[in-house]
């Protein structure tokens, strides 16, 4: 079965909760886990930024990825977040990271670097040569400052082996059709943008891995799967319902937005490490008010 059968639907790029001590609550991150497999999501992602992996020492991300195997426990497909600007050391991690249990790798393009799309394809390469599990590909260019375009996904598609997909969170609706048009028949492309998931899904796309369904796993999935089987209209009421979400979610940073949430409805402590800092009272008391509708 390709990973484009096995990871249709929901993905949800895990947040890491912590203590008010900031060191990583494990037995917080037990609940969310068990959440978002109750709720119906269809496979999780360790190690995302959502994870607020640039804050995270080599240790703690090791102990996190095997607590996440741990408690997931088979029940969902989980993939491992392994990015970051320095090649070299990206081949080391996925020599050294327990991997064994993941079912793909995913791997933001080098964020402050600005390679060329040359320089990506390059970086790319080398990864997917050294990974022991298919490399799927996150373009985001809001957070990295260099878009990965349409050109450079279809020739690492199509030219480099052990390349499954892409989380295409660019934004960029017709770079997105581009794609879709020409990528390979077996070639997972995922929605990176909570917002765009229902009509990027109309465009042909097969999923989304998503931020929102931390704080609303069961009815962010369901439209998700609404959506799949193009029943737009029913999916088209529950995404109106979360869309104030979306917004207030990334209003000041993620995942702030959503650790916001998730606080609110108790499943974690509103404990963020700096640079983040937690979300102002103002928008604080909009996410409250939301809830209470």
């Amino acid at each position: 079965m390709s990973l484009r059968q096995q990871l249709q639907g929901t993905g949800v790029a895990l947040i890491t909760p912590f203590t008010s001590e900031l060191r990583v609550d494990f037995d917080s991150l037990g609940k969310v886990i068990d959440a978002m497999i109750n709720g119906g999501v269809e496979y999780l992602i360790t190690l995302g930024t959502t994870g607020e992996t640039p804050t995270l020492d080599k240790q703690e991300k090791l102990d996190i990825v095997k607590y996440t195997f741990e408690k997931v426990a088979d029940r969902v497909p989980v993939i491992v977040g392994i990015g970051g600007n320095n090649t070299a050391e990206l081949i080391n991690d996925l020599h050294k990271f327990p991997l064994d249990k993941a079912i793909a790798v995913l791997s933001a393009s080098p964020n402050y670097n600005k390679p060329s799309q040359e320089g990506i394809f390059q970086h790319y390469k080398a990864l997917a040569a050294a990974s022991p599990k298919p490399i799927i590909l996150y373009n985001v260019p809001g957070r990295t400052g260099r878009n990965m375009t349409a050109e450079t996904t279809l020739r690492l598609a199509k030219e480099v082996p052990n390349i499954a997909g892409m989380k295409e969170a660019s934004g960029d609706m017709v770079q997105c059709m581009q794609i879709l048009k020409d990528m390979p028949e077996d070639f997972l492309l995922v929605s990176g943008e909570d917002a765009l998931a229902l009509p990027q899904i109309a465009c042909g796309m097969h999923g989304v891995i998503s931020v929102a369904a931390n704080a609303f796993p069961a009815e962010f999935s369901e439209m998700v799967r609404l959506s799949l089987k193009h029943d737009f209209s029913a999916a088209k009421v529950i995404n109106d319902q979360l869309m104030d979400a979306y917004d207030l979610m990334f209003a000041e940073n993620n995942p702030s937005g959503v650790k916001a949430f998730m606080a609110e409805q108790g499943l974690i402590g509103n404990f963020v490490r700096l640079p983040v800092v937690p979300l102002s009272e103002a928008i604080h008391a909009k996410v409250k008010n939301y809830l209470k509708k």
